[in-house]
């Protein structure tokens, strides 16, 4: 006789495989390149500079 097949742990594992699927599909589409991330670090960081250079002190 076979062994019962536990329905749920296929349909869940099958689940994941989808949504892993999907994350790396939407990484590869919405995500930031290494370039762009340190272009918008060097901005930010920037940005604070000027921000501290046109503070005033009392």
């Amino acid at each position: 006789m076979a062994q019962p097949v536990n329905l749920n742990r296929y349909r869940k594992q099958k689940a994941r495989a989808n949504d892993t699927a999907r994350a790396t599909e939407n990484a590869a589409r919405f995500g930031r390149s290494k370039p762009r991330k340190e272009q918008q670090r060097l901005l930010t960081e920037k940005a604070a500079r000027d921000l501290d250079g046109h503070k005033t002190d009392r």
